[in-house]
Order: C-alpha cells, then sequence, then structure tokens
C-alpha cells in the first residue's frame, strides 16, 4: 500500500526545512523532496564533505543555524535528496475544493544518470522552490566568461572555484555586495562593481536599512580594502571578445538607464544580475493564484498564514516574493505550523513570528522599490543581440514576431522561437515579455523539468487535460 504524508515539501533551502522542522516537531509525517545532492538551496551552497575543515559560515551567513535546523529534522521527516520533480497533481476533496480526502502526488525523477521515476503522496503540499537569477540581454552576453551573479556565488560558496581572474560584476541589487567581496576575498581581481541604480537606493527607508546596515558596512570595507571601484548609475552593457570575454563597455547612465557615456574595462570573467524570478511552475500547475510583486513580477498568491488559493497546498519563501534567506526562514516556519493547525494539532500562537515575517517583507518591498529595473536597459539592445541564447534568436526576429502581429510574449514565441529551448524561457522569458509590451506572466509548463517520454508513458494515469494546455 502506497504511502501517505501528512505533509510534503518541495524545496529544501531555508523555507522548506524551516517548515517541515515545524511541521515534523508538532506531530506530522512529513517528507521533503529537493534536486540537489545536499540540502541548503541556492543560498546555502554549503561545501561538501571533503572541505570540512574550513569553517563553514566562511561564505555566507546564517549556514550553521540552516544546518543545525537540518540535523533536527533528518531524524523526524523523510528525506528524499537528489529527485527532480517534473509535475503535482491534486485528486480527491470534496464538492467544495475542501481537504477531506484530498491528497497531492508529487512526481519526481530519482537518482543522476539512471533516473527513476517515482511518485509521492500526501494530504498536504509546502512548495519552496526558491527562485533563479533574471539576466537582461546584452550585445556579447552569450559569450564564456559571462555568466549570473548567482552563477559566480555558487561556484564560490559550493566548490570554492573562482569564476576568473579579472571579475566585473555589474547589474542592480545589494545582492551584488556579496558577490563582489566574496570574489575579492577568494582572490579576484574584481576591476569593479557596476549599479544601475544609484548607490544609495534605501535612503528613503532609513528604519528599514538600519538593521542591514552593519552587514553593508562589512561588505563595503571588503571592497575598500581590495580597491575594488562601486560605480552608481553604470551597468556594462556590452561584452566583447572572440572566443572568450575580453572587455567590456561600461555606461554611465541616465535615471531611465539609457546610456550618457561609455567607457572599456578589461577583464576575462563578467558576473551581472538583474534580481530574482521565483520558480512558479509547480504552484502553476495546481491552479494556485498569483499576484504581482512590488517590482511586478507574478509570485504565489497567499494569506497570512502562507495558504494558497488551493486547499490544501501552501508555500513559502522566494515563490510568494523574493525577499531573501531570513525572511524565507520566517515564512517556512509560519507555513509548517498552519499545516499543522489545520491538520487539527494544537499548535500555540507565535505572534512574534508573525510580527517578523511582516517586517521583513516590508524590507523585501523597500528592495524592490529602491532597485528596480528600468526601460531604458532596451536601448543597450542591436538587431542582432541574441535574446534567447537557447534557440539564437536575436531581437531583430523578436521585432519581425512584432510587424506580423505578436501582441504578447506567447505569440512571440511561436512565430521567433524564443523561449523553445533547454532553459524552457527561464532566462529570456523577462525579456521577451518586456519587448512583446507586456508584464511578465507566471509560467505555464505542465512539465516542469526535462523527462523522458518513456517515463510519461508508463504513468498509471495521464496528466489531467487542463494540465495540457501548453505546449
Amino acid at each position: 500500500m502506497t504511502r501517505v504524508y501528512d505533509l510534503a515539501v518541495i524545496g529544501a533551502g531555508p523555507a522548506g526545512v524551516a517548515g517541515a522542522l515545524e511541521a515534523s516537531l508538532a506531530g506530522l509525517d512529513v517528507v521533503v523532496i529537493d534536486a540537489a545532492p545536499r540540502p541548503g538551496g541556492q543560498y546555502h551552497r554549503h561545501l561538501p564533505d571533503s572541505f570540512h575543515a574550513l569553517r563553514p559560515g566562511a561564505l555566507h551567513h546564517g549556514l550553521e543555524r540552516f544546518m543545525r535546523q537540518w540535523e533536527a529534522l533528518r531524524s523526524r521527516a523523510e528525506i528524499l535528496l537528489g529527485h527532480r520533480v517534473w509535475a503535482v497533481e491534486r485528486t480527491g476533496g470534496d464538492a467544495a475544493g475542501g481537504t477531506a480526502g484530498a491528497t497531492v502526488t508529487v512526481r519526481c525523477l530519482a537518482g543522476d544518470r539512471e533516473e527513476r521515476p517515482r511518485a509521492v503522496r500526501a494530504r498536504a503540499l509546502l512548495i519552496a522552490t526558491g527562485a533563479h537569477d533574471r539576466p537582461l540581454p546584452f550585445p556579447g552576453w552569450d559569450l564564456p566568461g559571462v555568466l549570473t551573479a548567482g552563477g559566480a556565488q555558487a561556484l564560490l560558496k559550493g566548490s570554492l572555484v573562482v569564476a576568473g581572474r579579472r571579475v566585473v560584476v555589474s547589474g542592480t541589487g545589494p545582492f551584488l555586495l556579496p558577490v563582489a567581496a566574496g570574489l575579492a576575498r577568494a582572490g579576484a581581481d574584481v576591476r569593479g562593481v557596476y549599479e544601475a541604480g544609484g548607490r544609495f537606493g534605501l535612503a528613503r527607508h532609513p528604519l528599514l536599512a538600519a538593521g542591514k546596515a552593519a552587514e553593508a558596512a562589512g561588505y563595503a570595507a571588503v571592497l575598500a580594502r581590495h580597491r575594488v571601484p562601486y560605480r552608481g548609475r553604470h551597468a556594462v552593457v556590452a561584452a566583447h571578445g572572440e572566443d572568450t570575454l575580453t572587455h567590456v563597455t561600461v555606461a554611465r547612465l541616465d535615471a531611465d538607464w539609457r546610456p550618457v557615456a561609455t567607457r572599456t574595462v578589461e577583464c576575462d570573467t563578467l558576473a551581472c544580475g538583474y534580481g530574482f524570478v521565483p520558480q512558479l511552475e509547480l504552484p502553476v500547475q495546481l491552479g494556485c493564484a498569483t499576484r504581482r510583486d512590488a517590482d511586478g513580477t507574478p509570485v504565489v498568491a497567499v494569506d497570512a498564514g502562507r495558504r494558497t488559493s488551493v486547499p490544501g497546498v501552501y508555500a513559502a519563501g522566494e515563490t510568494t516574493g523574493v525577499g531573501g534567506a531570513e525572511l524565507a526562514e520566517a515564512e517556512g516556519r509560519l507555513a509548517g505550523r498552519t499545516v499543522a493547525a489545520d491538520r487539527g494539532l494544537r499548535v500555540p500562537p507565535l505572534p512574534a513570528l508573525a510580527r517578523r515575517v511582516d517586517r521583513l517583507a516590508a524590507f523585501a518591498r523597500a528592495l524592490h522599490e529602491a532597485y528596480p529595473v528600468r526601460p531604458g536597459w532596451r536601448d543597450w539592445l542591436r538587431d542582432d543581440t541574441l535574446v534567447c541564447r537557447c534557440e539564437e534568436v536575436p531581437l531583430s526576429a523578436v521585432r519581425e514576431a512584432r510587424r506580423l502581429g505578436a501582441t504578447d510574449a506567447r505569440s512571440v514565441k511561436l512565430l521567433a522561437r524564443p523561449g523553445m529551448g533547454w532553459c524552457q524561457g527561464r532566462m529570456c522569458g523577462y525579456a521577451v515579455a518586456c519587448l512583446a509590451g507586456e508584464d511578465p506572466a507566471a509560467p505555464r509548463r505542465p512539465i516542469a523539468q526535462p523527462v523522458r517520454l518513456g517515463d510519461l508513458a508508463g504513468l498509471e494515469h495521464p496528466l489531467r487535460k487542463d494540465d495540457r494546455d501548453d505546449p
């Protein structure tokens, strides 16, 4: 007989682990599912065991606390690492859409090279799948040596690999600071940090920023010690080289990010990032309602207890709005307690936890308002600039699709193929939507991860018809 858990948690990052631990402590039978071989998500990319002699928290904050939570969880919950979730289905429930008798089936691919299908069933589901980098296209962004800021950070945190010798960091938002500081401490020659927005984005929110002042000062001290220049209203607008990156064009920008003046900086690596995009494939599969975050990005809509619009489905962390590891952990804790209470267990209220979530969420909103993506980045592009790197779709093809009558990102995709490649629009989706003249939409992908046709053919029953409405 197939085991049915009380709660399945997708994601072993700060939100997922905190939520799973709270639910298991309350008495629920919990399973945690994550694609990575180690816990931590994108933020806590802790080193493998072979590096155990290094101080655990040397590369980022909060790792020791996270590992204490993880060790406490391992003895209380089923842990399924190395399991890629490609689909979720909700079945059963009463006529009113309630949770009585309802279960969620999580479809995974387990293993590495020889993946095998596995289905996990639970009475409730907590989605904590995090977010990924949001890049912007510019001439030369497909050159070897150009990578996202998150990619450079992941190499350093997860494998102690420095992305390059002479590095430029560009984009917008406070995430640029720890990336540049980490690379400088690791021995890279960081040629500059170029912030497309202003240098003092949070000046209008001094009370909210006060709690992060010490952390920001620490990064500033590292950059000053290594003589790394930090320039506001500047950004890399082009990358150059034949077979690999050799130099970049840095532009001084006006208030809308249109280039005013340019200069050249020699480098072999460029790490650039313009914020993050929540991973919404799974909640959208289930029909969870979404809303627009402060920066216009679609996120999962939840109530104060982290319940989604679908009964029995909860969400926490970056899927409900990008706000960092501290907020994700607090939201995860709140979600785990809510699930336990909804399952009929006695869970004493923690008003301090709710206040902490509200305070951290207010800071996240302030960051979105302080570091928006301005429309002038489109002036950086040329006709031959690749918008979709997977399918090698240039800007000229997107413009031709618009001339042929495409009115939104979906019709541009059908005419010119951006978003049809391996990443399924994760890297180019934001840019294509902006170039199509619409706000980015929540992704509708009935299959969230690459899956073999044989695994699809072997399903006990096919996905529901309403889950197959998008090619």
